[in-house]
C-alpha cells in the first residue's frame, strides 16, 4: 500500500525525532496480563493466554512493544504514534501498529491507525494491509467506543478486503494495583469460529475474563 508507506515512513522520521529529542525526560511503563480468552477485534485468537508489554511516553508521543502467546508461537506488536488531548476533552491521535507472528499462527498486518475522541466517546478508523501468506489483501477497520464509570460498549466493523461485525460489552476496576476486567463478545458469523448443526458459520458469543498489573 503506497500511502501507508509514505504515513509509515512520516511517522518513523516523528518518532526519532522525538525520541532523540526528549527521550530522558519521557515515562516507561511495563505491563503483564492474563486473559482466559484472546479475542482482538471480535476474533478469537487462543483460549488462556498470556501477555507482556513496554511502553515509553512523553509529551504526546508514544512507542511501545506488546507480545501474547497465540498458541503456535507468539504475537508481537509494534506501535508508535502522537496524540493530542485539549483543554475541553477533544483528542485526536495518529499512529502505526504492526502485528507478527513467530509461528505459523497467523501473517503480518501492518496498519495506519486515526483516533478521535470526545469525553466518553471513541473512535478509531485503521487502514491496514495483511501479507495472506503470499497473497495480500486491503483492510480497514472502524469501532466506536462509549465509556462511563469503568463500563464500556464497542461496536467493531471491517471493510475492504475483510468483512465482519461484533459488539463488546465490557467492565473493569482496579484493586490494589491490579486491573481485572469482565467483557462479552457477540460475533456474526464472518468473525466466529463457531459452526452450526450443518457445519456452517453461525454467529458467536463469549464470556471473557482478564487480569493484568502495569508497573
Amino acid at each position: 500500500m503506497k500511502l501507508m508507506t509514505k504515513l509509515s515512513s512520516l511517522l518513523v522520521v516523528l518518532g526519532a525525532v522525538t525520541t532523540t529529542s526528549a527521550f530522558a525526560a519521557g515515562e516507561v511503563s511495563y505491563n503483564v496480563g492474563f486473559a482466559s480468552e484472546y479475542y482482538f477485534r471480535g476474533i478469537l485468537q487462543k483460549d488462556s493466554s498470556a501477555s507482556a508489554g513496554v511502553d515509553y511516553e512523553n509529551g504526546g508521543f508514544y512507542i511501545g512493544t506488546w507480545a501474547a502467546d497465540v498458541g503456535d508461537g507468539l504475537e508481537v506488536d509494534g506501535y508508535f504514534g502522537y496524540g493530542i488531548e485539549t483543554e475541553s476533552g477533544f483528542s485526536v491521535g495518529l499512529g502505526f501498529t504492526g502485528y507478527y507472528y513467530t509461528g505459523e499462527f497467523d501473517d503480518t498486518y501492518e496498519e495506519i491507525n486515526l483516533n478521535l475522541g470526545y469525553g466518553p466517546v471513541s473512535l478509531e478508523y485503521s487502514v491496514g494491509e495483511w501479507d495472506g501468506f503470499g497473497e495480500e489483501e486491503d483492510y480497514d477497520f472502524l469501532a466506536l467506543t462509549v465509556e462511563h464509570n469503568g463500563f464500556y460498549g464497542t461496536y467493531g466493523t471491517f471493510g475492504d478486503d475483510f468483512d465482519g461485525d461484533y459488539i463488546e460489552l465490557g467492565w473493569g476496576t482496579s484493586i490494589e494495583t491490579w486491573d481485572i476486567g469482565v467483557s462479552l463478545i457477540f460475533n456474526d458469523d464472518d468473525l466466529s469460529d463457531e459452526l452450526d448443526d450443518d457445519g456452517e458459520p453461525t454467529e458467536g458469543e463469549a464470556v471473557i475474563f482478564t487480569i493484568g498489573k502495569t508497573f
